[in-house]
Formats: C-alpha cells, structure tokens, sequence
C-alpha cells in the first residue's frame, strides 16, 4: 500500500521500523506517470516489509529541497532514517525492484 508523504508525517515513516522508499513526483510529469503503476505494483508485494509513499514536489516543496531532488522521478530509500540509495528517472520494474530488494 502506498501512503502520501507530507511534511506531517515524513520524519515518522523515514524514522520508523520499516525501510521507506519515496517517489518524487508531480501531476504534470509524464515520466512519473509511466512508472507510477510500478511502484503500486511494487508497494502491494512488499507490503508489511518496506513503507512507500509518494510525495507531490508541488504540494512539499521542503522536503523535495530537503533532499536536493531538482529532476522527477527521482526515488530516494530510506533505511534507518538515513537516505541509502537514489534513482532518477523512470526505469524498469526489475531495475526497482533490485533497489527494494538491497534494502531488506
């Protein structure tokens, strides 16, 4: 399941049990659209296991600042609240997968 990261909630989930993958993106960018299915897909087979959210670089402009993220997609994993690896871009399922794979 996916959760909406907010600047509400972000410092909880990045500092929480579960390692946390985030997808920076925005309504109007069609590469994040491509790979949007993916990452649901990705988020319903790693439920219980990794935490993903999405976060609206509109809506969160702090945390995508925070962060650095000046393209989108990019999608940061989080492990022990710390940021242990990057994607930019869109790219393939099995590619993702990998990256959620070297977080357990």
């Amino acid at each position: 399941m996916e959760v909406q990261i907010t600047t509400e909630n972000f410092e909880s989930l990045k500092n929480g049990n579960l390692p946390l993958v985030v997808d920076f993106w925005a309504t109007w960018c069609g590469p994040c659209r491509m790979i949007a299915p993916v990452i649901e897909e990705l988020a319903k087979e790693y439920d219980g296991r990794i935490v993903v959210g999405k976060c609206d670089v509109e809506e969160n402009d702090d945390i995508a600042m925070e962060f650095g993220i000046r393209n989108i997609p990019t999608i940061l994993f989080f492990k022990n609240g710390q940021v242990v690896d990057k994607m930019v871009g869109a790219a393939s399922k099995a590619k993702i997968q990998e990256k959620f794979e070297a977080l357990l």
